[in-house]
């Protein structure tokens, strides 16, 4: 289920996805409310491309800690590959 940010007040939210197109954000969210993982997501900027590197927006997906495993499995379980830590902006 979609969570408010406070509820990951006092807690650690863990970067699990990064959805760069709409459609892959509908279907992580679907996903997610499907098997019943409270999650919370923003926009914010990444930087994509190769030869024409841009700064560009997507929807970041974040999870508490005690729910990381699980989604993280989740996600590559139906062909998404989860963020790396890294990757995290903040």
């Amino acid at each position: 289920m979609r969570q408010e940010a406070s509820y990951f007040d006092d807690h650690n939210p863990r970067l699990i996805y990064i959805a760069k197109r709409l459609k892959d954000s509908l279907s992580v969210e679907l996903l997610l409310c499907e098997n019943g993982v409270e999650y919370g997501v923003e926009p914010d900027e990444y930087r994509g491309g190769f030869l024409f590197a841009s700064q560009r927006t997507g929807a970041f997906f974040y999870v508490r800690p005690d729910a990381e495993e699980n989604a993280r499995r989740l996600l590559l379980e139906h062909g998404y590959m989860p963020a790396q830590q890294e990757e995290c902006p903040k």
